[in-house]
Protein backbone atom coordinates (compact mmCIF):
# COMPACT_ATOMS: atom_id res chain seq x y z
CA UNK A 1 0.00 0.00 0.00
CA UNK A 2 2.77 2.44 0.91
CA UNK A 3 4.57 1.74 -2.36
CA UNK A 4 1.42 2.46 -4.35
CA UNK A 5 0.91 5.70 -2.44
CA UNK A 6 4.44 6.86 -3.24
CA UNK A 7 3.88 6.07 -6.91
CA UNK A 8 0.69 8.15 -6.93
CA UNK A 9 2.41 11.12 -5.28
CA UNK A 10 5.24 10.90 -7.76
CA UNK A 11 2.73 10.92 -10.56
CA UNK A 12 1.10 13.99 -9.03
CA UNK A 13 4.43 15.78 -8.95
CA UNK A 14 4.99 15.04 -12.59
CA UNK A 15 1.59 16.51 -13.47
CA UNK A 16 2.30 19.61 -11.38
CA UNK A 17 5.50 20.16 -13.33
CA UNK A 18 3.49 20.46 -16.54
CA UNK A 19 1.34 23.15 -15.04
CA UNK A 20 -1.62 21.27 -13.69
CA UNK A 21 -3.86 22.94 -11.09
CA UNK A 22 -2.96 22.19 -7.46
CA UNK A 23 -6.54 21.43 -6.54
CA UNK A 24 -6.75 19.05 -9.46
CA UNK A 25 -3.58 17.42 -8.19
CA UNK A 26 -5.01 17.13 -4.73
CA UNK A 27 -8.23 15.72 -6.10
CA UNK A 28 -6.34 13.30 -8.33
CA UNK A 29 -4.08 12.25 -5.47
CA UNK A 30 -7.05 11.62 -3.23
CA UNK A 31 -8.79 9.56 -5.92
CA UNK A 32 -5.66 7.51 -6.50
CA UNK A 33 -5.28 6.80 -2.81
CA UNK A 34 -8.93 5.80 -2.55
CA UNK A 35 -8.60 3.51 -5.56
CA UNK A 36 -5.44 2.00 -4.15
CA UNK A 37 -7.16 1.37 -0.85
CA UNK A 38 -10.06 -0.26 -2.67
CA UNK A 39 -7.69 -2.48 -4.65
CA UNK A 40 -5.89 -3.47 -1.47
CA UNK A 41 -9.17 -4.37 0.19
CA UNK A 42 -10.31 -6.43 -2.82
CA UNK A 43 -6.97 -8.25 -3.00
CA UNK A 44 -7.14 -9.02 0.69
CA UNK A 45 -10.63 -10.43 0.30
CA UNK A 46 -9.49 -12.52 -2.69
CA UNK A 47 -6.54 -13.87 -0.72
CA UNK A 48 -8.83 -14.57 2.18
CA UNK A 49 -11.19 -16.50 -0.07
CA UNK A 50 -8.29 -18.46 -1.57
CA UNK A 51 -7.14 -19.31 1.91
CA UNK A 52 -10.63 -20.61 2.64
CA UNK A 53 -10.47 -22.82 -0.49
CA UNK A 54 -7.12 -24.24 0.53
CA UNK A 55 -8.47 -24.86 3.97
CA UNK A 56 -11.58 -26.59 2.54
CA UNK A 57 -9.42 -28.82 0.31
CA UNK A 58 -7.33 -29.83 3.28
CA UNK A 59 -10.41 -30.60 5.29
CA UNK A 60 -11.74 -32.80 2.47
CA UNK A 61 -8.44 -34.66 2.38
CA UNK A 62 -8.66 -35.23 6.10
CA UNK A 63 -12.13 -36.73 5.67
CA UNK A 64 -10.79 -39.22 3.10
CA UNK A 65 -7.98 -40.19 5.41
CA UNK A 66 -10.41 -40.86 8.25
CA UNK A 67 -12.48 -43.12 5.90
CA UNK A 68 -9.51 -45.17 4.62
CA UNK A 69 -9.22 -47.44 7.69
CA UNK A 70 -12.87 -48.41 7.25
CA UNK A 71 -12.31 -49.30 3.59
CA UNK A 72 -9.19 -51.26 4.46
CA UNK A 73 -11.06 -53.16 7.18
CA UNK A 74 -13.90 -53.98 4.75
CA UNK A 75 -11.46 -55.18 2.09
CA UNK A 76 -9.62 -57.34 4.62
CA UNK A 77 -12.91 -58.86 5.80
CA UNK A 78 -13.94 -59.70 2.23
CA UNK A 79 -10.54 -61.25 1.52
CA UNK A 80 -10.75 -63.33 4.69
CA UNK A 81 -14.25 -64.55 3.77
CA UNK A 82 -13.08 -65.44 0.25
CA UNK A 83 -10.05 -67.30 1.60
CA UNK A 84 -12.26 -69.21 4.05
CA UNK A 85 -14.65 -70.20 1.25
CA UNK A 86 -11.80 -71.35 -1.00
CA UNK A 87 -10.35 -73.37 1.88
CA UNK A 88 -13.74 -74.98 2.46
CA UNK A 89 -14.03 -75.89 -1.23
CA UNK A 90 -10.49 -77.30 -1.22
CA UNK A 91 -11.20 -79.50 1.79
CA UNK A 92 -14.44 -80.77 0.23
CA UNK A 93 -12.59 -81.59 -3.00
CA UNK A 94 -9.93 -83.46 -1.02
CA UNK A 95 -12.63 -85.44 0.81
CA UNK A 96 -14.27 -86.39 -2.48
CA UNK A 97 -10.91 -87.40 -3.97
CA UNK A 98 -10.14 -89.51 -0.90
CA UNK A 99 -13.57 -91.13 -1.10
CA UNK A 100 -13.07 -91.97 -4.77
CA UNK A 101 -9.65 -93.41 -3.97
CA UNK A 102 -11.12 -95.50 -1.14
CA UNK A 103 -13.81 -96.93 -3.42
CA UNK A 104 -11.45 -97.60 -6.30
CA UNK A 105 -11.47 -101.23 -7.40
CA UNK A 106 -8.39 -103.30 -8.16
CA UNK A 107 -7.97 -106.66 -9.89
CA UNK A 108 -7.91 -109.72 -7.59
CA UNK A 109 -4.88 -111.39 -9.20
CA UNK A 110 -1.61 -109.98 -10.45
CA UNK A 111 -1.39 -112.48 -13.30
CA UNK A 112 -4.33 -114.35 -14.84
CA UNK A 113 -6.42 -115.32 -17.86
CA UNK A 114 -10.22 -115.12 -18.03
CA UNK A 115 -11.42 -118.70 -18.56
CA UNK A 116 -15.19 -118.32 -18.02
CA UNK A 117 -17.55 -115.33 -18.09
CA UNK A 118 -20.88 -114.49 -16.52
CA UNK A 119 -23.93 -116.23 -18.04
CA UNK A 120 -22.10 -119.04 -19.81
CA UNK A 121 -23.76 -122.45 -19.85
CA UNK A 122 -22.25 -125.92 -20.02
CA UNK A 123 -20.41 -127.19 -16.97
CA UNK A 124 -22.72 -125.55 -14.48
CA UNK A 125 -26.17 -126.54 -13.27
CA UNK A 126 -27.82 -123.55 -14.95
CA UNK A 127 -25.43 -120.78 -15.99
CA UNK A 128 -22.12 -119.40 -14.79
CA UNK A 129 -22.71 -116.86 -12.02
CA UNK A 130 -19.30 -115.19 -11.90
CA UNK A 131 -16.01 -114.47 -13.62
CA UNK A 132 -13.19 -117.05 -13.55
CA UNK A 133 -9.59 -115.88 -13.23
CA UNK A 134 -7.22 -118.71 -14.12
CA UNK A 135 -4.22 -118.91 -11.78
CA UNK A 136 -1.79 -121.24 -10.11
CA UNK A 137 -2.52 -122.81 -6.76
CA UNK A 138 -1.04 -120.60 -4.06
CA UNK A 139 -1.22 -117.32 -6.07
CA UNK A 140 -2.26 -114.48 -3.73
CA UNK A 141 -5.84 -113.23 -3.96
CA UNK A 142 -6.43 -109.53 -3.25
CA UNK A 143 -9.56 -107.78 -2.05
CA UNK A 144 -10.89 -105.74 -4.96
CA UNK A 145 -12.02 -102.80 -2.79
CA UNK A 146 -12.38 -101.66 0.82
CA UNK A 147 -14.83 -103.64 2.89
CA UNK A 148 -15.48 -105.95 5.82
CA UNK A 149 -15.16 -109.71 5.86
CA UNK A 150 -18.65 -111.10 6.51
CA UNK A 151 -18.19 -114.80 5.77
CA UNK A 152 -15.39 -117.37 5.51
CA UNK A 153 -15.29 -121.16 5.20
CA UNK A 154 -16.17 -124.09 3.02
CA UNK A 155 -19.37 -123.75 0.91
CA UNK A 156 -20.07 -126.89 -1.16
CA UNK A 157 -19.41 -126.43 -4.86
CA UNK A 158 -17.80 -123.02 -4.15
CA UNK A 159 -15.12 -124.69 -2.04
CA UNK A 160 -13.27 -122.43 0.39
CA UNK A 161 -14.99 -119.08 0.10
CA UNK A 162 -14.46 -115.59 1.50
CA UNK A 163 -17.17 -112.93 1.31
CA UNK A 164 -16.14 -109.28 1.59
CA UNK A 165 -18.98 -106.77 1.91
CA UNK A 166 -18.00 -103.40 0.46
CA UNK A 167 -18.95 -100.10 2.04
CA UNK A 168 -21.91 -99.72 -0.32
CA UNK A 169 -23.33 -103.13 0.67
CA UNK A 170 -22.08 -105.05 -2.37
CA UNK A 171 -20.89 -108.58 -1.58
CA UNK A 172 -17.81 -109.95 -3.34
CA UNK A 173 -17.42 -113.74 -3.29
CA UNK A 174 -13.92 -115.20 -3.64
CA UNK A 175 -14.27 -118.95 -4.27
CA UNK A 176 -12.21 -122.19 -4.65
CA UNK A 177 -9.42 -120.89 -2.41
CA UNK A 178 -6.64 -123.10 -1.09
CA UNK A 179 -6.21 -120.96 2.01
CA UNK A 180 -8.05 -118.09 3.71
CA UNK A 181 -6.05 -115.39 5.52
CA UNK A 182 -8.87 -113.32 7.04
CA UNK A 183 -11.63 -113.78 9.59
CA UNK A 184 -15.19 -112.53 9.90
CA UNK A 185 -15.21 -108.93 11.11
CA UNK A 186 -11.81 -108.04 9.65
CA UNK A 187 -11.58 -104.75 7.81
CA UNK A 188 -9.73 -105.09 4.48
CA UNK A 189 -8.57 -102.58 1.90
CA UNK A 190 -8.43 -102.89 -1.86
CA UNK A 191 -5.21 -104.67 -2.85
CA UNK A 192 -4.82 -106.43 0.51
CA UNK A 193 -4.12 -110.19 0.26
CA UNK A 194 -6.99 -112.21 1.75
CA UNK A 195 -6.12 -115.77 0.64
CA UNK A 196 -4.70 -117.90 -2.16
CA UNK A 197 -5.93 -119.47 -5.40
CA UNK A 198 -6.91 -123.12 -5.21
CA UNK A 199 -9.04 -125.92 -6.64
CA UNK A 200 -11.45 -126.65 -3.79
CA UNK A 201 -15.13 -127.37 -4.46
CA UNK A 202 -16.57 -128.17 -7.86
CA UNK A 203 -13.77 -127.30 -10.30
CA UNK A 204 -11.82 -128.68 -13.25
CA UNK A 205 -8.65 -126.79 -12.42
CA UNK A 206 -7.05 -124.19 -10.18
CA UNK A 207 -8.68 -120.76 -10.51
CA UNK A 208 -10.51 -117.96 -8.69
CA UNK A 209 -14.25 -117.80 -9.19
CA UNK A 210 -15.40 -114.23 -8.32
CA UNK A 211 -19.00 -113.10 -7.92
CA UNK A 212 -20.48 -109.61 -7.45
CA UNK A 213 -23.77 -109.40 -5.55
CA UNK A 214 -25.14 -105.84 -4.99
CA UNK A 215 -26.82 -105.50 -1.61
CA UNK A 216 -26.21 -109.19 -0.92
CA UNK A 217 -28.77 -110.16 -3.58
CA UNK A 218 -28.40 -112.12 -6.81
CA UNK A 219 -25.18 -112.09 -8.84
CA UNK A 220 -24.49 -109.59 -11.62
CA UNK A 221 -21.85 -109.60 -14.35
CA UNK A 222 -18.48 -108.97 -12.61
CA UNK A 223 -16.90 -107.87 -15.90
CA UNK A 224 -19.40 -105.01 -16.22
CA UNK A 225 -18.96 -104.12 -12.56
CA UNK A 226 -15.20 -103.82 -13.04
CA UNK A 227 -15.66 -101.67 -16.15
CA UNK A 228 -18.01 -99.35 -14.26
CA UNK A 229 -15.24 -98.87 -11.68
CA UNK A 230 -12.65 -98.02 -14.33
CA UNK A 231 -11.02 -101.44 -14.74
CA UNK A 232 -11.13 -103.81 -17.70
CA UNK A 233 -10.26 -107.38 -16.59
Amino acid sequence: MAGVAVLAISGGAAVSATGADTSTLASSGTSSLDATAAIGTAAGQALSRRGAVVSRDYTRGSDVETTDPELVALAEKQMAERAAKLDEMRKEAEKQAAKIEENKWVLPLASYQITATFGQVGLWASYHTGLDFNGNTGDPIMAIANGTVTSTGYDGSYGNKTVVTLDDGTEIWFCHQTSIYVSVGDRVNGGEVIGTVGATGHVTGSHLHLEVRPGGGGPVDPFQAFVEHGIVP
